[in-house]
């Protein structure tokens, strides 16, 4: 008699477990928050500390400008320490760096993001277990093994031009940056064919695999700034002088900050470029066929028929959904040992 309830109650029990597992997986396109992560720290020759930083961005979608204020800043010191007020979805590893002095002993540098509601901080210390070196660098980089080249140098970066620049609406703006390395590690075709794989090294938009094909990549990165910028391409070709080319394009005006990043499948060495971009010009209306005087109109956004037409306005599209169903909630976490203090 106990063995039909037994089987209802494990049955019921399936269903529960079931319905939790798909909960735990579900995918959020928007409204969830961005934290902070502190990567570890790295010693400099003088004596002084770079703090390096790297984030979440919980959506898969949502990209969302967080302005440097009180929802992006870093304390104690200075709030604007050149972290991103642009964030990419999931996970992006080894974004930016804060060198702090040689005497800064035991105190905490904090990062602290606010999104949809929601404050996180990420806590950086000089604890001997941050401690990023090479061999931390090849385990959440390329080949995912601490085994590598001990000689490999940094690859080298400067923008070909002025680093302030300017554009108007709607014209696109060509950039370039001249790039070198010492050819360490060598290209590797296995690592540059390897799949999509669940954690940090699939979603990272500076995606060392892309730089395997070759020994050496420059990724083209929306850094600050008010819209959107889309990069013609976003990972360029280096010609046989170092040189890489791209055109960005920007979807309003403002400042922004672009950051083209070589990468050489281990290390990564960014260099920024400031552009203002001044809206479009104004255009000019000409007068009714009865003399009445022409007035000046900005011209008409897109999807939309200009007033004096007579058309009929377009209604924005629909506002994808929230959630897309299935896959991991989270990527994985930085590899190397210790545990991250929490806010």
């Amino acid at each position: 008699m106990m063995r039909p309830t037994r089987a209802v109650i494990c049955a019921a029990a399936a269903l529960l477990l079931a319905g939790a597992a798909a909960e735990g997986q579900t995918r959020w396109s928007a409204g969830q928050n961005v934290q902070p992560v502190f990567e570890g720290w790295e010693r400099n020759a003088d004596g002084s500390f770079d703090m390096v930083f790297g984030y979440l961005n919980r959506n898969y979608e949502e990209q969302p400008v967080i302005p440097v204020g009180e929802n992006n800043f870093l304390e104690p010191g200075d709030a604007d320490r050149g972290q991103p007020t642009f964030f990419y979805p999931r996970r992006q590893q080894f974004v930016f760096k804060v060198r702090v002095p040689a005497d800064w002993g035991e105190k905490d540098l904090v990062w602290t993001v606010t999104h949809n509601g929601r404050t996180d901080k990420a806590f950086a210390s000089l604890w001997p277990v941050w401690e990023i070196n090479d061999d931390v660098m090849r385990l959440n980089r390329g080949t995912g093994s601490a085994q590598g080249y001990d000689d490999n140098q940094r690859p080298s970066i400067r923008v070909d031009g002025e680093t302030e620049r300017s554009v108007t609406l709607p014209d696109g703006l060509e950039l370039a940056v001249l790039v070198g390395d010492d050819g360490i590690p060598p290209p590797n075709e296995a690592l540059s064919r390897r799949g999509a794989r669940r954690g940090p090294k699939s979603q990272a938009i500076v995606d060392p695999r892309k730089a395997a094909a070759t020994g050496l990549a420059v990724t083209w990165l929306h850094w600050r700034g008010p819209g959107r910028v889309t990069f013609d391409p976003q990972v360029t070709q280096i010609d046989g002088g170092g040189r890489a080319v791209t055109t960005a394009r920007f979807s309003e005006p403002g400042t922004y900050v672009l950051q083209a990043v070589a990468d050489d499948t281990v290390f990564v060495v960014p260099v920024n470029v400031t552009v203002t971009v001044h809206p479009a010009p104004c255009r000019f209306a000409a007068g009714a066929s009865d003399g009445s005087t022409g007035r000046l109109t900005a011209p008409a956004p897109p999807g939309r028929l200009h007033a004096r037409t007579g058309g009929r306005t377009s209604s924005p599209s629909a506002r994808p959904p929230d959630r897309i169903g299935g896959g991991s909630a989270d990527a994985g976490w930085r590899l190397a040992a210790g545990s991250q203090k929490q806010g």
